[in-house]
């Protein structure tokens, strides 16, 4: 969200302050230092603040639910697609989990995970990293461990009825420091660019979050083999 909007807001800004000193750069020599630039610009009263703004275009990213299939839309193409984009651009990744099970207790194990997710043009592949790892924790505690309990015919004894229990971490278990996998990979994909964010870079906050379920599906696999 803040590459999306708020740095495409900030090179709408940037483009406007380069537009309005191009004729001073124009009347120095080339390879004039910036600053030396925006000096001359500044005493020559040209204007070095600019306020950008950004919104998405409702081509790219717009859903009309109400909208009919046009006379002969072509049938190969995928059901809906009619409507509109419902997002600016889609972000892709895969994940491989490889989980260790008791049977006797049902205690499970971590033991290597691979992620590769499509970030685009990564402005910061340490941030991007941390936050592929963070989602993808979260997403395996919401898959495995974690469960939402409140007053229902399951659990009469919570009153009033449907007050929630789990409202905090003595009552709803979330993944710890000992969840985490022993090994856990993290890859961005290479050479994905995205033309419709700033410098091709992609949202990377919540996509990687269901790659999680790779260890359901792992202990799924391991419960399997063990019957």
């Amino acid at each position: 969200m803040s590459c999306d909007l708020y740095g495409m807001a900030t090179l709408d800004a940037c483009r406007q302050i380069l537009k309005r000193i191009q004729p001073i750069k124009d009347s120095m020599p080339p390879g004039t230092q910036l600053r030396d630039i925006a000096k001359k610009a500044f005493f020559e009263r040209v204007d070095l603040s600019a306020h950008g703004f950004f919104s998405v275009d409702n081509d790219r990213c717009g859903y009309d639910w109400s909208k009919e299939a046009p006379e002969g839309y072509p049938r190969d193409l995928p059901e809906n697609s009619w409507k509109g984009h419902p997002f600016n651009y889609f972000t892709q990744g895969v994940a491989f989990a490889e989980v260790e099970v008791d049977v006797l207790t049902g205690d499970h194990k971590t033991s290597r995970v691979d992620v590769l997710v499509d970030v685009g043009s990564s402005i910061n592949p340490a941030i991007d990293i941390g936050q592929i790892e963070g989602a993808f924790v979260q997403g395996m505690g919401w898959c495995t461990i974690e469960e939402v309990v409140y007053a229902d015919d399951d659990h009469v004894w919570i009153r009033p009825r449907a007050k929630v229990f789990t409202t905090g971490p003595g009552t709803y278990k979330i993944p710890a420091f000992n969840d985490v996998p022993e090994t856990f990979n993290v890859a961005i994909l290479e050479n994905a660019e995205n033309p419709f964010a700033v410098h091709s870079s992609k949202a990377v906050g919540e996509p990687p979050f269901f790659l999680g379920c790779s260890v359901f599906h792992a202990i799924k696999d391991a419960v399997a083999a063990a019957r």
